[in-house]
């Protein structure tokens, strides 16, 4: 009958990997041979880290719930089930180590580096062109204050590992197409590290670090768009046993304007013009966003839909002393409502156009009139 693998870490079967381990780790604590040198107690501890050697690996996990066990030869799970190791296992004791002769792994230690972060600023267009420093609170991992990453308690060291010997793994035969063959897996008590601590930090649990919340000031610089990350070296998550800290990604959320959009380095604003300022021309003010107020041309007959373009006043190029441009798209306003005399100086113009209008279709009729003239007679004289 396969043993209760769950049952044995208290865990249910649907339970995550984060849980088996926190339910390892608990147990671990009280029943480890450093800490309970009761026969009982350790003859329960090595039930309990084969049932996290079980439960922690995912193929063996699958054995046990169809109904195998994985430590049992001929478990009855079939040629992939209990009993009978999987690819990845033969591989690994033909290069890994076979039957003790190979190469063995180095424990990895407890001191490993730390993660690197990521947060998300939100910063207005002004504030991605002009640079900024951003305060931001972050939630991470940071050096115990109490055992200064070394985990012990007081004046404690740490110890060999018991289970593996201080290797950081521990070998098992299982038995395969090709016979019985030697595997090694991470020992489950040290977690590879190679050494255990009896006494750990009352305050880290022997992790070397805690969580806390800190503040930390970020420089972004001028030039920025979103998406963007600026990295802050070392400002991530302490590692496990006071490891050297990883990075902190800072990434832009750039907020939309109210006027300006953004196209690289480029703006773009819409600048609604009277039809009457678009016929004469006239000078608009703008309201830029590095360089205040500034005067735009705009010349005498504009079209709706035409570009006027402010070199140079767009945003700047990061790590560059130039700028993009800004385009002013102008978009030209028809009156809807006119007074009596707006209504008759429009007809009176309307009237000049027209005339101006029948004069130019005279002209180009004559004109007609000449050119058909002589094709006519180019073609009879044929």
């Amino acid at each position: 009958m396969a043993r209760d693998y769950y049952g044995l870490l208290g865990v249910a079967k649907n339970a995550t990997d984060q849980e088996i381990k926190r339910a390892y780790r608990k147990l671990a604590r009280e029943l480890h041979p450093d800490v309970n040198p009761d026969e009982v107690a350790q003859a329960k501890f090595k039930e309990v880290s084969a049932a996290y050697e079980v439960l922690s690996d995912a193929e063996k996990r699958r054995i046990v719930d169809m109904g195998g066990d994985p430590l049992e030869s001929g478990g009855g799970a079939g040629y992939s089930g209990a009993g009978f190791g999987g690819l990845g296992d033969v591989f690994e004791a033909f290069f890994g180590g076979m039957s003790g002769t190979g190469a063995t792994r180095k424990p990895r230690g407890r001191v490993q580096p730390g993660a690197d972060s990521l947060l998300r600023t939100r910063l207005s267009l002004a504030e991605c062109a002009v640079g900024v420093t951003k305060h931001l609170t972050v939630d991470t991992a940071i050096l115990c204050d109490v055992c200064t990453g070394s985990g012990t308690n007081g004046n404690s060291k740490p110890v060999r590992c018991e289970t593996c010997g201080g290797a950081g793994e521990v070998q098992s035969v299982q038995r395969s197409f090709l016979g019985q063959v030697l595997t090694s897996r991470p020992c489950p008590t040290c977690r590879g590290a190679g050494e255990t601590i009896p006494d750990p930090c009352h305050k880290c649990g022997g992790d070397g670090r805690v969580r806390a919340r800190r503040e930390i000031a970020a420089p972004i610089p001028a030039g920025v768009a979103n998406g963007m990350r600026v990295r802050l070296a070392a400002q991530g998550e302490v590692g496990p046993g006071g490891g050297h800290a990883g990075d902190l990604y800072v990434e832009i959320v750039e907020q939309p304007h109210d006027v300006f959009v953004r196209d690289g380095d480029d703006l773009h604003c819409t600048i609604r013009l009277p039809m009457v300022d678009a016929a004469l021309g006239t000078t608009v003010v703008i309201d830029t966003i590095l360089d205040g107020p500034t005067e735009l041309t705009i010349p005498a007959g504009t079209q709706p839909g035409e570009i006027s373009v402010l070199r140079g006043h767009g945003m700047p190029r990061l790590r560059s002393g130039a700028r993009g441009d800004l385009l002013a798209h102008l978009d030209i306003v028809v009156p809807t409502k006119l007074d009596a005399k707006q209504t008759d100086l429009l007809r009176k113009y309307k009237g000049t156009r027209e005339r101006d209008r029948a004069e130019v279709m005279s002209a180009q009729s004559e004109h007609n009139s000449g050119l058909f003239a002589r094709l006519r007679a180019s073609f009879s004289g044929r």
